[in-house]
C-alpha cells in the first residue's frame, strides 16, 4: 500500500504520478478545445507535435530518476490527451481526492486506476458532484490550504473556470484543521494572456520562503496583497503578462532546494539561481502550448 504525505509544495519528493503523452491524438478541433491558449495554436497551425511532447516528458523523468524519486505514469489510453495528471486528482496529507473534472476526461481518471489501488480505500475521496475542482486549483501549504477558485453568477459561461465554491465548502469540510484560503482567478474563454486557468498559473510557493506571482491572475486586489504579505515582498518573484502566459510560475519543486523549470525562462532561472536553489533546466515549451507545465503534469503522492 501507498501512504500517502503531501503537506505542502516544497518537501522532498519520494513518489508522483508524471502524465504520459503517447498516443495523445490528434490535433484537437477547436470546440474540443479546453483553453484558449490550445485554441490558438490549433488556429495557427502551431498545436505540439506527440514525438516533441513525448521527449520534453521524457527529460522530467530523468530528472525524477537522478533525485531516486518513484515515478508512475497512467496507462495509456488510445487517442487520448493525458499530459496533465493535475487535473485528475490530487493528494493533501493522506488522503487522495478525485478531481470532478471536465465529463470528457473521465478516462483520464481510469488511466491511473493502479495507483488508486494501492491507496488504503478509507483514503481515496470522491466529492459530491456539484463540487467542481481540478488539482492545478489545489495548494497544501503546512497549516494552509490555497485554492483558486470563480464564483461569479457567469461561472456555466467559462469552460476555464474549474473550481467552484461547492468544492472550496467540501475540501474545508475534509480538513477542518486546515486554514482555506481562497482566490478569486481572473477568466477568459479567449484571451490567454488573461485568463488564470488555475491557481499555479499566477502563484507558485517555493522552498526557502519565496514565492512566484503574477498579480494580474488575481480578480481580487486586496486577495493578492494578503499573499504579498503572507510571504513577503522581498521574498517574491513577480512575473510579467508575458510570462504567465509562457506558465513561468508553474515550475515544481522537488525539494526546498530543488526546483524543475523550463530551459526559456531565461529571467526566472536566472533569480533562482541567485536565491541559492538548484534548477533543473527541461524543455517544455511545446507542453506548454496547451496552458499547463510542470506542476500540471505531475501528482505528488509522497513528500518526506
Amino acid at each position: 500500500m501507498l501512504k500517502l504525505n503531501v503537506k505542502n509544495e516544497t518537501s522532498r519528493l519520494r513518489a508522483v504520478i508524471l502524465g504520459t503523452a503517447v498516443n495523445n491524438g490528434s490535433v484537437p478541433k477547436l470546440e474540443d478545445c479546453y483553453d484558449p491558449k490550445s485554441r490558438e495554436h490549433v488556429l495557427s497551425g502551431t498545436y505540439p507535435k506527440e514525438e516533441d511532447m513525448i521527449l520534453e516528458m521524457e527529460a522530467v523523468a530523468k530528472v525524477f530518476n537522478k533525485y531516486n524519486v518513484q515515478v508512475f505514469r497512467p496507462t495509456v489510453i488510445l487517442n487520448c490527451n493525458q499530459i496533465f495528471s493535475r487535473d485528475i486528482a490530487f493528494v493533501i496529507e493522506n488522503k487522495i481526492i478525485r478531481a470532478n473534472i471536465l465529463p470528457d476526461r473521465e478516462e483520464e481518471v481510469k488511466a491511473i486506476q493502479h495507483v488508486w489501488n494501492q491507496i488504503e480505500p478509507e483514503h481515496r475521496i470522491i466529492l459530491p458532484e456539484a463540487c467542481h475542482i481540478e488539482g492545478g486549483d489545489i495548494m497544501p501549504w503546512n497549516d494552509y490550504i490555497f485554492i483558486g477558485t470563480y464564483t461569479g453568477d457567469d461561472y456555466p459561461n467559462f469552460i476555464t473556470a474549474r473550481t467552484n465554491k461547492e468544492a472550496v465548502k467540501a475540501i474545508q469540510e475534509l480538513f477542518p484543521n486546515k486554514k482555506v484560503k481562497a482566490f478569486e482567478l481572473r477568466k477568459s474563454n479567449t484571451n490567454a494572456k488573461e485568463n488564470a486557468l488555475h491557481l499555479d498559473c499566477c502563484f507558485q510557493p517555493l522552498g526557502k520562503g519565496k514565492a512566484i506571482l503574477h498579480k494580474n491572475g488575481f480578480l481580487v486586489e486586496k486577495e493578492y496583497n494578503w499573499l504579498v504579505d503572507f510571504f513577503g515582498k522581498e521574498n517574491i518573484f513577480e512575473i510579467t503578462k508575458e510570462e504567465m502566459y509562457n506558465m513561468n510560475s508553474n515550475v515544481f519543486s522537488i525539494s526546498e532546494e530543488v526546483i524543475i523549470s523550463e530551459q526559456n525562462f531565461t529571467r526566472l532561472n536566472q533569480w533562482l539561481r541567485n536565491e541559492g536553489f538548484v534548477v533543473e533546466e527541461v524543455p517544455y515549451a511545446e507542453i506548454a502550448k496547451q496552458e499547463g507545465l510542470l506542476r500540471c503534469s505531475t501528482l505528488p503522492l509522497i513528500r518526506d
